[in-house]
């Protein structure tokens, strides 16, 4: 696969929401880009927080941009905070450098694009952008 199509970025969304549901998490923001950063699918569940949808699009755009998965990002804002900084000021602030950010990739490890989630804690909205990738075939790079 060399595209992201929106099928299955639909899919991925929905496997991410079915896995929270298992795990009876909070309402999740779920965002899907394609490998130009372009939002090719989102989806926001009842009751989230106004801000979510933008939280769980700069998880994705930040590991996107940096072709790091968010806990790497977030990893390397701890030992170079200043270098983070700097990125997300490129960015224009829209990079958020926290667990939640991963890429999507294909079986030769070509990066077709990135899923981000916002809503519960970090770690578990990581869990189900992996298990959402994974349910479509494709690999997951949290980073």
């Amino acid at each position: 696969m060399s595209m992201l199509t929106l099928k299955v970025a639909q899919d991925i969304i929905n496997a991410a929401l079915d896995e929270a549901d298992r795990r009876g998490l909070k309402p999740l923001a779920v965002v899907v880009l394609d490998s130009r950063g372009s939002t090719k699918a989102s989806a926001t569940q009842d009751g989230t927080s106004l801000l979510r949808e933008k939280v769980a699009h700069g998880k994705a755009f930040g590991a996107l941009g940096l072709g790091l998965g968010s806990r790497a990002i977030f990893n390397r804002a701890q030992e170079q905070p200043y270098f983070v900084s700097a990125v997300n000021a490129i960015a224009g602030g829209s990079l958020v450098p926290v667990p939640g950010g991963v890429l999507i990739k294909d079986s030769s490890g070509e990066t077709l694009g990135a899923v981000g989630i916002s809503g519960d804690s970090s770690d578990n909205d990581e869990a189900c952008a992996v298990v959402s990738i994974n349910a479509v075939s494709l690999q997951p790079d949290a980073g």
